[in-house]
């Protein structure tokens, strides 16, 4: 069979009534080849998954296909009835999903659900069954299969679930791939294996693969030819190296341009003393086990000792499971270091009492990873940052009219401190936790993974943003992240993580530009389309 594997041919979804627009996309065309690998790139709200979705016949309630056609093998998928395709899923046209851990069955091992897809689709006997699914999941590159196997979701890495969601994917070999965001919350290790992979399995095996990112260094790694979308539109489609380094439309242009490139600015210079110093400090975590038998200990920090000079940032750069974010919690105390200490204005918060540790907290602020679930959703935005200087002794006028300042310097609309937190979109949420955290007028802002899960162009923003805050107010930052574009454009200095150790420390230019340590190394050369991004 030649021409495309897939076509959308003027693709139209319409949202319920009371949406701020009539339509999810409107006119949407594009072509897959066999073989091929067709990035579809845009912010959130662009109609990117909801590509995917439409195509998948996996629409939410109330939003439905109603105009054009999804052509694979000779049918239109937009009018195929259910029965009919749900033969389709999975056998001609299967999906990768962005967060594997909504998608599995916590309840189901990874081999019964990855088996589940032989019972639906084909009639093989037991046995069978099982040694496909130890192919599979060999084929993606899982260590140690059999154990893999017999696993519950969560007992395997991010990487290894995002590894059992391909290996589910490809189980009945489909003629289409469609990966959605399947990297977006990988460190870049692991997503340079992933990418590596399904880069892989696409040559051996001739699948046309729709993957959707808002990531550029991605598309620069992986793609073969890019459609760009904006409001529910294809506004750009070109091959990628075309795109990437022509980009016609405004807002492709844009796009590019809010990628932040892996060479550090010139150097600010800063000052001699510390706010902050950490000083061997150890967190263990021992868990299972019975009687003191099997138990399972895990060194989460090691000895660490940092210095975080006054007005300057410290980026904590590692993989997952590195200790990045525990050691963020115990410079905050929201959980207790086993030994070393935290030395902030002469206190050592590390061995505070709570009644003490409380006080200090105007001092030290943390920005958390994840907005939503750190704003409690039945409370007003206004009321969530207007919290912190209540229980400090302020009036519940003042504390609201310091709020309403602080949404006007983050860059809000005073006006919305009446608004729930479900109201705003992830890039002003994350503006709100900044409010929040800037409330107490703290010495230090931790920020863990602040912009990971934020668009290119809303990511530039908030970077922007802190870097003002840093020179308007003076505040010093430790930056926990994974993405060491962002590291090398926010930070001053930058320690490396590895199973709890700090393995190499110094001015984020000299770290980057000259690593010492092969994990360092090793780190750098993972990040897709490296030589990728503005200025690079």
């Amino acid at each position: 069979m030649t021409g495309p594997v897939l076509t959308l041919d003027r693709l139209g979804v319409r949202l319920p009534p009371g949406a701020d627009r009539s339509h999810a996309l409107q006119d949407v065309s594009l072509a897959i080849q066999p073989g091929e690998i067709l990035c579809v790139v845009g912010e959130s709200g662009s109609g990117k998954s909801m590509t995917a979705n439409a195509v998948m016949r996996l629409l939410p309630v109330g939003v439905a296909i109603d105009g054009g056609r999804v052509l694979f093998e000779g049918r239109d998928l937009a009018v195929l009835p259910e029965a009919e395709m749900r033969a389709v899923r999975g056998a001609g046209v299967a999906m990768i999903f962005q967060e594997p851990m909504t998608a599995l069955n916590p309840l189901r091992t990874i081999g019964d659900q990855i088996g589940e897809m032989f019972g639906i689709h084909a009639d093989l006997p037991r046995q069978q069954v099982a040694t496909r699914v130890r192919a599979l999941l060999e084929e993606v590159r899982i260590p140690d299969p059999e154990r893999a196997a017999r696993a519950y979701p969560h007992e395997l890495s991010g990487g290894q679930r995002q590894r059992a969601m391909i290996a589910m994917a490809l189980a009945l070999d489909p003629r289409v791939l469609i990966a959605d965001e399947p990297t977006t919350a990988l460190d870049v290790t692991t997503q340079a294996q992933i990418l590596a992979l399904i880069r892989d399995l696409q040559r051996r095996k001739g699948t046309g693969v729709l993957f959707i990112t808002h990531d550029f260094g991605v598309v620069a790694e992986i793609a073969d030819r890019v459609a760009v979308m904006q409001h529910g539109r294809v506004v750009e489609e070109g091959p990628a190296a075309e795109i990437l380094q022509r980009p016609q439309h405004p807002y492709t242009r844009q796009l590019i341009a809010a990628v932040p490139p892996l060479r550090a600015p010139p150097p600010r210079p800063l000052a001699e003393d510390a706010v902050l110093t950490i000083r061997n400090l150890s967190k263990t975590y021992r868990t299972g086990g019975f009687l003191g038998r099997g138990a399972r200990v895990t060194h989460a920090v090691r000895d660490v000792s940092l210095r975080l000079p006054r007005g300057g940032t410290l980026g904590i750069v590692g993989e997952s499971g590195s200790g990045k974010s525990t050691l963020a919690r115990c410079i905050v105390r929201l959980i207790d270091p086993d030994q070393g200490s935290v030395e902030l204005g002469g206190a050592d918060l590390a061995h505070l009492s709570r009644a003490e540790m409380r006080r200090q907290t105007r001092h030290i602020q943390m920005v958390f990873q994840d907005p939503f679930g750190s704003l409690n959703p039945r409370r007003r935005a206004g009321e969530l940052v207007a919290q912190g200087p209540m229980v400090h002794g302020a009036s519940r006028a003042d504390a609201m009219a310091r709020a309403r300042a602080l949404f006007q310097l983050v860059g809000l609309d005073p006006a919305s401190v009446d608004r729930f937190p479900h109201e705003f979109s992830g890039g002003q949420r994350q503006r709100i936790g900044l409010a929040r955290a800037l409330a107490l007028e703290p010495q230090v802002l931790v920020a863990d993974e602040p912009v990971s899960a934020l668009d290119v162009s809303v990511q530039a923003q908030v970077l922007a943003l802190l870097a003002d805050l840093r020179a308007r107010l003076g505040i010093s930052m430790v930056f926990i992240t994974h993405d060491l574009r962002v590291a090398a454009q926010i930070c001053d200095l930058v320690a490396v993580m590895k199973d709890g150790e700090v393995v190499e420390e110094g001015p984020v230019a000299r770290v980057f530009g000259d690593p010492q340590h092969p994990y360092t190394r090793a780190l750098l050369d993972s990040i897709p389309g490296r030589g990728f991004g503005a200025g690079a």
